[in-house]
């Protein structure tokens, strides 16, 4: 796992290699064992590197083809890199190390880019071709590894992460009010954009051709829509999701320093856990989380005993709210935009104690969005008399219905019933905790509001709809999950919580050959009577403990509600009280003075909404926007 960066100068001014120099040091944590800058005529390519296969000095980078014509600089891992070495070999050609990175150079040399639809794993990449004066950037299937660009004064410039590209100091920054209405909604934005004006990320499964005259090329080499459907029985699909799993975990594993696993009390962690304990060879490590704020739902109990059942040496972390301020505004300095999904916070904190113990650690992220993980949606899309009666019988609950945060999940079912069109519903089902009373709008100034009138926070779910209008219903929901959702939020959280301590976190639920199969899969069987992936389950029957299997669903989440309300109220009032904050231009100051008048007296739930507000006031005064 390393950090990437570079400058693509389209004009006669060189480029500089103090720039890219400054540009590849803002990504020191993302790959603190060796960093490369190397500059090309009108190219500079930059890398820290992460050390985890072949840790000798034949995985440098920038790295350049035997002949100098190509140079890379590459970000992420190749699960089956040794297949496609072979494969290579078999043509007559020859490598001098044993890293991924060199596979993916001479794979690129040898097949373009339709090398990209070959590999399994988690990528970004920048290739430059220096005969046909080409820069290619791409992204890996699911967008585990982040990748952001910018056309600022007659150049390129792209980065892991924003923060190298905004230290190229080329780009005026300011705030992009479209992206900023969709965060207000989702608490996260939503790719291709970003919060900066002129910035953006590369979508999931893309590529992109760069030449002096600028982007040549933005294409798709795989799509959401591509997997076809399964025509296996159900016992040959349960056996063949049994076997794809266990090969997904085992490459998973496969590195030169030790694996952990991150473990709740869920079917995903614990079904990792249960492989991974068979396959590592000696004890694995297993990190568990827990909080002040548990409201009697800790699955800590629950993973405790996994642990136990699978021999693994495991290790707890409690999250108290008291003193969480610090760690709020250090992560928003590592997403370099406000993110408001709030289980960052335990996530920074377990890779900041487990720094040195491990550099690799599996995870579950995408076994909900693969296997269907949120029953109820998949169910009621399906039953559109469902939706009808709901919305003639919600004026008679809203109003008996109290307003505390305890009845958010029925207040967000009414607002769902009482749109009219499919594909808001859908979208509004989509953007999840979306329970705010009135529009988060509610919030801005009346410039703001101007800025943002034209837009819909929506409009990247109708989009997906269009794309998948072929599919059933519910079939539609998981791939938009998988579109938006997942990279955008999950994965972003993954990423910078994680490499802020230089910790490569590994999905294998989001291995390349298993979901192939597994969206081909029909909905009805990883949705099975309204019980969630039921398949999974099934195929993992007498391998992961049945009382993780047969568990429900807690719902649990980071208590950010209660934590604003008690220990971090102090700290919200003077941040969103801050002149930073009331003279923005953004915030309406009353509106706000009043929503958190309204959460601390426990009046109303604003919690939600609030902590996007707070993320964003920190964004826009670190960042001097």
């Amino acid at each position: 796992m390393c950090g990437i960066c570079g400058l693509y100068s389209f004009g006669q001014e060189p480029v500089s290699p103090q720039v890219v120099k400054a540009m590849t040091e803002t990504l020191r944590h993302r790959g603190p064992d060796d960093l490369g800058v190397e500059v090309m005529d009108s190219v500079g390519l930059g890398q820290t590197r992460l050390s985890i296969i072949d840790l000798s000095a034949a995985g440098h980078q920038p790295m350049f083809s035997d002949d100098g014509c190509l140079a890379i600089v590459f970000n992420g891992e190749i699960y089956n890199f040794q297949d496609l070495k072979r494969q290579l070999e078999s043509l007559g050609v020859a490598f001098r190390g044993r890293s991924d990175t060199e596979v993916l150079l001479k794979a690129y040399q040898q097949w373009g880019t339709d090398a990209f639809l070959k590999l399994n794993g988690m990528f970004a990449v920048a290739v430059w071709d220096r005969n046909s004066q080409t820069l290619c950037l791409a992204r890996d299937r699911f967008g585990i590894k982040p990748l952001n660009y910018a056309i600022v004064e007659d150049s390129l410039v792209f980065g892991s992460e924003i923060k190298a590209i905004l230290a190229a100091n080329k780009l005026e920054r300011r705030i992009d009010w479209v992206c900023l209405h969709e965060y207000l909604y989702h608490g996260y934005t939503l790719a291709p954009r970003t919060m900066y004006e002129g910035i953006r990320k590369l979508k999931p499964g893309h590529f992109m051709l760069v030449t002096r005259a600028g982007i040549q090329e933005e294409k798709a080499y795989w799509t959401l829509a591509d997997p076809e459907a399964v025509t296996d029985d159900l016992e040959t699909a349960t056996d063949q999701v049994r076997t794809l799993f266990d090969q997904a975990v085992q490459r998973h594993l496969v590195s030169d320093v030790p694996v952990g696993v991150f473990l709740s009390g869920g079917i995903d962690s614990g079904s990792i856990t249960a492989l991974a304990s068979r396959h590592y060879g000696k004890a694995l490590k297993t990190f568990s989380v827990g909080f002040d704020f548990d409201r009697g739902v800790s699955e800590l109990p629950l993973a405790r005993s996994v642990a136990e059942l699978c021999g693994t040496e495991h290790h707890e972390l409690h999250v108290a709210g008291k003193g969480i301020s610090s760690t709020i505004e250090t992560l928003v300095r590592c997403h370099d935009e406000p993110f408001a999904d709030a289980a960052n916070i335990p996530l920074y904190l377990l890779c900041e104690q487990l720094k040195g113990s491990v550099k690799v650690v599996l995870q579950g992220d995408g076994g909900d969005e693969i296997f269907a993980g949120y029953p109820w949606r998949y169910t009621m899309v399906e039953h559109p008399l469902f939706w009808r009666m709901v919305a003639l019988l919600a004026s008679p609950i809203t109003q008996l219905m109290p307003r505390d945060d305890r009845w958010y999940r029925l207040r967000r079912l009414i607002r769902i019933a009482r749109e009219s069109g499919g594909a808001r519903r859908m979208a509004m089902m989509l953007a999840r905790h979306n329970s705010m009373e009135e529009p988060p709008t509610n919030v801005l100034s009346q410039n703001a509001r101007l800025q943002v009138r034209d837009s819909d926070p929506f409009s990247r779910y109708y989009e997906l709809a269009a794309q998948f209008e072929h599919l059933d219903p519910s079939e539609r929901l998981l791939r938009s999950d998988c579109a938006v959702s997942l990279p955008d939020q999950y994965l972003e959280k993954v990423d910078k919580s994680t490499m802020a301590h230089g910790i490569e976190v590994r999905v294998p639920f989001l291995d390349a050959e298993l979901t192939t199969y597994a969206m081909g899969l029909p909905v009805k069987w990883k949705c099975l009577h309204g019980e969630k992936k039921w398949i999974f389950r099934r195929a993992m029957r007498g391998i992961t403990p049945d009382r993780v299997l047969d568990g429900r669903k807690l719902g649990f989440g980071v208590p950010e509600s209660d934590w604003l309300k008690g220990p971090l109220a102090d700290y919200m009032r003077s941040v969103l009280s801050d002149p930073s904050s009331t003279q923005s231009g953004i915030f309406d100051e009353q509106v706000v003075s009043r929503y958190m008048d309204e959460h601390i007296s426990g009046t109303r739930n604003r919690g939600i909404l609030l902590y996007r507000l707070l993320n964003l006031a920190l964004w826009h005064k670190f960042y001097d926007i």
